[in-house]
């Protein structure tokens, strides 16, 4: 087994990681398999990025796991896709429980299929008490959208009068998104070399640091993890100060 090095947890970690998780399929396409393999390897690296951030004292772990454009796909993935995320949350709730694990969707969940959504309710009540790790899931989310949703919010309380237009700032921006509540993320992690945003927490990574993998994501590796965490603590991080 490769040895991982110890330094990960000389400093304090990054408080949120959020992962743009990629690469399955072409993990898949280069070993002669079906997409859906690429998918159920993505699901074993997301095991491996949660128990990672527990152990390595990660508060926040948001998930990219199917974004409002991936509805786009051919019917047969999508509907492969959203198996998986039955089996998980079906088989992975208790796990996630039993090391302190809080569950959190954002997104559209008016997409997903009613059982789904139980499912979905059901986790987050189960769990809701849990302080060790935030895990929030993406799901059927873009960061567009999350940012409409807040505007239409705010105009229905201006509207209904109990917010005058004047006292708009930013934080009444942020109590209006889906991760109201929810730390803004320090760093940003995108697998498979690909070097864009893809949508994804617009609003909340205005200071976050990015680092792009070459990995594909059912290839991440705690060495990947580690090695992330130990790039984000050689950044200087001004916030727009000198």
């Amino acid at each position: 087994m490769t040895s991982v090095p110890s330094h990960a947890d000389e400093a304090s970690p990054p408080v949120h990681v959020a992962i743009i998780m990629d690469g399955n399929g072409r993990w898949a396409k280069s070993r002669g398999l079906p997409r859906i393999e690429g998918h159920r390897r993505g699901a074993d690296a997301v095991r491996t990025a949660v128990s990672c951030s527990l152990k390595y004292g990660i508060r926040f772990l948001t998930l990219y796991s199917f974004s409002s454009e991936n509805w786009k796909r051919p019917a047969q993935e999508v509907d492969d896709l959203m198996g998986l995320l039955r089996r998980y949350l079906q088989s992975e709730i208790a796990e996630l429980h039993k090391n302190g694990v809080r569950l959190r969707v954002i997104g559209e969940r008016a997409d997903l299929s009613p059982d789904i959504i139980n499912l979905i309710e059901d986790a987050e009540k189960f769990t809701a008490d849990n302080q060790q790790l935030d895990l929030i899931v993406a799901l059927s989310y873009g960061g567009r959208a999350e940012i409409t949703k807040a505007v239409r919010r705010i105009a229905r309380d201006v509207q209904a009068g109990s917010l005058d237009p004047v006292d708009i700032d930013e934080t009444t921006v942020a109590s209006r998104l889906d991760t109201m509540g929810i730390p803004d993320p320090d760093l940003i992690v995108r697998t498979s070399g690909e070097q864009r945003i893809s949508n994804f927490l617009l609003w909340q990574m205005a200071y976050a640091e990015f680092v792009f993998l070459d990995t594909l994501w059912p290839d991440f590796s705690e060495r990947d993890f580690v090695n992330v965490i130990s790039e984000f603590r050689r950044r200087e991080r001004r916030f727009g100060a000198t």
